[in-house]
């Protein structure tokens, strides 16, 4: 088998949120430490989707901009196609950044305001040197970004004319859409998507992953997904990675994951999709709230919202081990209990 595109291996940020020095020595406070992202490992395929889902808080977006390069790990790898991101000194090279993009998720604020859309669009092609190695003069350079432009709008179903609009004079899904022209603009391999379909109505949710599907047959693109909207998961994903409090619990096959659950957390998110075929299969609700990521709990993070955790649930973490085709770290699953 060929190797994956992109290999996370070990990945974590911590993120110092103490309050200011003076604040500390007159409260007499120790310095505070959020652990978003602990430990988490990975691979994705090519011309395949891994979805991240979970509830928020849980570090999804974290782990997108540590991929992206907007964060630098506190420690781990991201490996992709074989070179890794961070490099030496922590400068990632522009070859990689060129081959892996990211969508996000507000597209009222990832657009410059002040910016026409050929200038939106156009800026990681004037950034990447689209149109220098032709030659010609400058105005053969800009007329070849402009055509650029001008295909890249409509694969995503805009017009020509678009381009000379302000982002003002769209919809929240053309938005959108002009943040995936930006994104696919430098043809790159994979793409990073923090949820580009949540700040939309359901409508155009549907016709934005679309437009995604199709755009990743065309050019075989890879995607990382980052959702908590199940329903969307299970209509765009090859596997489903689920996370709580920075870690990932359970790491699955989409089909394989929606039909037999294992991780009781899983359960729980699934369970609280509404059964609108009446089935009448038992569910259980969700029950507690997400605990403070500034004093976790000891052992399993998921224990006090568990109905199955025994004491080795709370004095010991699991580790994600792979169990009948599927990883998932829980001490219930492991011994059989569930």
């Amino acid at each position: 088998m060929s190797a994956p595109l992109v290999a996370v291996e070990g990945l974590a940020k911590t993120f110092d949120v103490s309050a200011p020095w003076l604040n500390r020595v007159a409260e007499r406070k120790p310095r505070q430490f959020v652990h978003a992202v602990d430990d988490v490992a990975f691979t994705i395929d090519r011309g395949t989707t891994l979805a991240l889902v979970g509830e928020s808080g849980c570090g999804k977006s974290t782990v997108a901009r540590l991929l992206v390069g907007l964060y630098a790990p506190t420690r781990g790898r991201v490996v992709f196609d074989g070179i890794d991101t961070v490099g030496a000194g922590g400068a990632r090279p522009a070859s990689i950044r060129r081959r892996m993009q990211m969508i996000f998720q507000d597209p009222y604020a990832s657009l410059n305001p002040r910016w026409k859309v050929i200038d939106i669009v156009a800026e990681p092609l004037r950034e990447h040197g689209f149109g220098d190695a032709a030659g010609g003069g400058g105005a053969a350079v800009r007329r070849r970004v402009t055509d650029r432009v001008g295909e890249l709008l409509a694969s995503v179903g805009l017009a020509n004319a678009d381009a000379d609009k302000f982002p003002h004079q769209f919809s929240g899904g053309q938005r959108q859409r002009i943040s995936i022209a930006r994104a696919i603009a430098t043809q790159p391999e994979f793409l990073i998507c923090d949820e580009p379909t949540s700040a939309l109505d359901v409508s155009v949710q549907a016709q934005v992953l679309n437009i995604m599907k199709d755009l990743q047959v065309r050019h075989g693109l890879t995607y990382l997904f980052i959702s908590h909207n199940l329903a969307v998961v299970r209509h765009v994903s090859d596997r489903v990675g689920v996370m709580y409090l920075g870690r990932i619990v359970e790491l699955a096959d989409k089909g394989m994951l929606f039909a037999r659950p294992r991780h009781p957390y899983t359960r729980m998110l699934l369970d609280a999709i509404p059964d609108i075929h009446m089935s009448g299969r038992a569910r259980t609700p969700v029950q507690g709230e997400v605990p403070n990521p500034l004093n976790p709990p000891s052992g399993c993070a998921f224990n006090p919202r568990c109905p199955h955790a025994n004491e080795r649930c709370r004095a010991e973490r699991p580790k994600l081990l792979a169990i009948e085709g599927v990883q998932v770290a829980c001490h219930a699953v492991e011994e059989g209990r569930i």
